[in-house]
Order: C-alpha cells, then sequence, then structure tokens
C-alpha cells in the first residue's frame, strides 16, 4: 500500500529504513505515560504492506514470541513491502497478566473503536486507524484462554479465495471456517478490505514451542506468498501438505460439576460416543461420563481438572477425511518438536 513514506503517529519511515516506535497510548491513573510498541521493517524494494498482532488479550504470550523471532530471521533483509510487527497490542492487559483492559472490557470486541469512547474503544481507534489503514494484509495471533489449549489452525473466513490462498500457504493441518465477531480486529480489517488471517495456538499465560515455531515458520510462509520475500532457497524447499478445513465445530461441556480426569489428547481422532473424560466427586462415589457426541479431532481442550456443570472441555472439529487429519497433525508435530538442542537449526534454544 505504501511504496513511499510510511507515516506511524506522526513519524514517517522511508523504504530501506527500520524503526521502533511507541504509539503513545492514554495516560495510567498515575500520571506515567504508557505506549503501545511497535517495530516497522521496511524493505528497499515495492510490495505489500502486512501488519502482524499479538496479545490484543494481554495474558495470551506466543505471539509475543513469534514476532520476537520473526524480526530476528535474515530473511527480512530481503524484504520486499513493509512489515509492520506490534508484538504487545493490549499493553495494559500485558502488564496485569490479564486478557482485558482496566476497564474490564475485551480488546477484540471493541474494533473499529472510538475517538471519544471508553479506554478499549480508544485503544481500537487508535489501532485502526495508525496501523490497520496503512496495510493491505494482516495477521493477528492468539492462543487458548487461561488453562485451554489450541491445537495450531488457522481461522478464518474460509469462502474468500484471498483467505484460503493465505491458509494453505501458512502450513498448518487445520483450518478452521469461522465467522467474524463483532467488534473484532479481523472484522474492522474485512470491513476496510483487509484479509486478515487468524492463527490460534497453545495456552494464555504460557510459551508452547510447537506453536511459536509453527507460527514463525507461517508468518514468513505467508510473506513468501505475498511477495514480499523470495522464495525458499533450495534443498530448503519443503512441498506443504494440503490442509484439511472443518467447517463446524463444537464444544463439549460438562454434563455435571466435579473433579474431571481426561482420557484423550490435543489433535486425537474421536468417534461418536468415544469417552473423553470422567468427571467424578472427591471420593468417587459419583462418576459421571464424557462421550464425544460426533466423530472428529480434538482441537481444544481444557487443562483445569476443575470442571462446573455447563464448563467447556474439548472442542471438537468435523472432518470429512478424520484419519488423515490425525496422520497429518502428527507429522506436524513431530517436524515441529525439536528433538535436541544441539540438532535445532536456530542458534537460540527451543524453550522447554
Amino acid at each position: 500500500m505504501a511504496d513511499g513514506d510510511l507515516v506511524i503517529s506522526g513519524t514517517r519511515i522511508r523504504p530501506g529504513q527500520r524503526l521502533t516506535l511507541d504509539l503513545q497510548l492514554a495516560r495510567l491513573y498515575t500520571h506515567a505515560s504508557i505506549a503501545m510498541p511497535l517495530q516497522v521493517v521496511r524493505g528497499k524494494k515495492p510490495g505489500v504492506t502486512l501488519f502482524v498482532s499479538a496479545a490484543i488479550h494481554g495474558d495470551e504470550l506466543n505471539g509475543v514470541e513469534i514476532i520476537r523471532r520473526l524480526l530476528k530471521s535474515s530473511s527480512l533483509q530481503r524484504l520486499h513491502g513493509s512489515l509492520i510487527a506490534i508484538p504487545i497490542v493490549n499493553i495494559y492487559g500485558f502488564i496485569q497478566h490479564s486478557r482485558y483492559l482496566p476497564d474490564r472490557r475485551d480488546l477484540n470486541r471493541t474494533f473499529p473503536g472510538s475517538e471519544k469512547g471508553s479506554l478499549a474503544a480508544r485503544l481500537a481507534h487508535l489501532f485502526t486507524n495508525e496501523i490497520v489503514k496503512q496495510c493491505d494484509y494482516g495477521i493477528d495471533i492468539h492462543t487458548g484462554a487461561q488453562h485451554r489449549t489450541n491445537l495450531p489452525q488457522i481461522r478464518g473466513n474460509l469462502d474468500d479465495p484471498q483467505i484460503v490462498r493465505l491458509a494453505h500457504a501458512f502450513g498448518v493441518p487445520v483450518l478452521l471456517n469461522s465467522d467474524i465477531r463483532d467488534g473484532s480486529l479481523r472484522e474492522a480489517a474485512s470491513d476496510l478490505g483487509i484479509p486478515t488471517l487468524l492463527y490460534e495456538a497453545g495456552e494464555a499465560l504460557r510459551f508452547d514451542e510447537v506453536a511459536i515455531r509453527a507460527g514463525v515458520r507461517g508468518v514468513l510462509n505467508v510473506m513468501r506468498e505475498l511477495g514480499m520475500l523470495p522464495p525458499a532457497k533450495h534443498g530448503r524447499q519443503r512441498t506443504l501438505p494440503e490442509p484439511f478445513i472443518a467447517r463446524s465445530s463444537a464444544w463439549i461441556r460438562a454434563p455435571s460439576s466435579g473433579i474431571m480426569r481426561p482420557m484423550v489428547a490435543l489433535g486425537a481422532k474421536v468417534v461418536t460416543g468415544n469417552l473423553l473424560g470422567v468427571i467424578s466427586d472427591p471420593f468417587g462415589e459419583r462418576e459421571t461420563r464424557v462421550v464425544s457426541p460426533h466423530e472428529g479431532i480434538v482441537i481444544a481442550r481444557t487443562n483445569l481438572p476443575l470442571a462446573n456443570e455447563g464448563d467447556a472441555l474439548f472442542h471438537v472439529a468435523r472432518f470429512k477425511e478424520v484419519d488423515d487429519v490425525v496422520a497429518q497433525v502428527e507429522e506436524f508435530q513431530d517436524n515441529h518438536t525439536p528433538t535436541d538442542i544441539a540438532s535445532h537449526p536456530n542458534p537460540e534454544s527451543p524453550i522447554i
């Protein structure tokens, strides 16, 4: 979008420059100033502009590490176009280890925001106008909520050809056709004609090495698809397997309250009637079976064994080719799990 100068918060970034900026936000009530940090990397050659954002929910940390590794990638030396990287959008929640802003609003239900609205609305308005409107494409990185883990997956409107193209390029085995939530960044970007992927992987307040490595590789894959980076060198180019699309999914909820013993892992295949877990009282005198109402793949699950009746326990997505999905998920996890530090291709040690 911006082959000439790019201006963010009054700062001009020219082709070939790399700058770290602080987008000033509303002060804390202590009078201390607070800012949203971002980095802009501009190639010398023209191309599209991509934003990559994380921690819109302040407790979702994997994206922060994905962006840090992305910005250290030597591939950016050959960048065409511009990359705007925002590792911590909800800086207020991030400081407090909280999903929300201090006003308890969910930032990802507040876009495109309002200049004169709530704290959340003002932050969303600033981000929309200073960042999103400058871009041609976006990638927004999320994790599961606290005590919930998500299998690495791309969510988006898979009836949109541009979204499908980028989702396939990202390189995760599972794509979930997902309605756009009202007030989300993805909705605001879509309304502006900016195709945006949502990458979900891992759990809040935790690092997950497989999710992080897959995320870094996925963003670079999308940048290659967009012509921002040259193709991978011969010998390192890998043919990405065709991902599987889930058109529907559902959370299986606790039929009673108690302490749950889960019986299936993330990424596991389940069939109708499969035992997913058992909920019992502390004495084991009353036990309730949690069974799957349909066939599919576990794409998210709770990690907290304490369940109230109605709590979401297992998220199961439906696929036509369930056995093929399981095999591809297993291969994907093997490919992104470092076997030992010495063989890791990056000089940084993986997070264990």
